[in-house]
């Protein structure tokens, strides 16, 4: 589960950064990296912080595709879609793990905030096709089957827990 906002962590990054505007980008990297999302109230505070409008903070943080203002899950699967991971069979992976997760199409986190299945442009992997990242570790060569057991793995491991 994600954690709830305190704002003292928020006060925490920004005076990394000593409420510089010119660091918003970095500023609201790392309040994701704790979060794992940007919290709507994050705005107001950095706004008050920086001097930035909230709306200014706001559009930087839906220009870069990076930044997520949805929670999300304690794994973050990365599917690549790349041209080498597509011809050989992303998308199916993608689809047996939104299967398995009981993901609707439009749904990337399962209600239980343990997993976000995302696709991406590229994870720079081509040679290890089709690739996908759990956390940022990188799983080469997948299939549907290896994806689907990577999942019963992960779910053992939190059942464990």
């Amino acid at each position: 589960m994600n954690e709830a906002f305190d704002p003292t962590v928020v006060d925490g990054i920004l005076g990394i950064y000593r409420h510089d505007p010119s660091a918003v980008i970095s500023i609201l990297q790392d309040i994701q990296d704790h979060y794992k999302y940007l919290p709507k109230e994050i705005f107001a505070q950095v706004s008050k912080a920086t001097g930035l409008s909230q709306s200014r903070i706001f559009s930087v943080a839906t220009f870069y595709e990076n930044f997520s203002l949805e929670p999300k899950g304690k794994y973050v699967i990365k599917v690549c879609d790349g041209t080498a991971c597509h011809v050989r069979k992303s998308i199916p992976i993608l689809n047996r793990m939104k299967k398995e997760l009981k993901l609707l199409e439009n749904e990337h986190t399962t209600e239980d905030l343990l997993f976000t299945v995302e696709t991406v442009s590229c994870l720079g992997a081509c040679g290890l096709a089709p690739v996908i990242t759990v956390n940022d570790k990188v799983y080469p060569a997948v299939t549907p089957d290896s994806s689907a057991q990577l999942l019963a793995e992960l779910k053992e491991v939190e059942a464990n827990a």
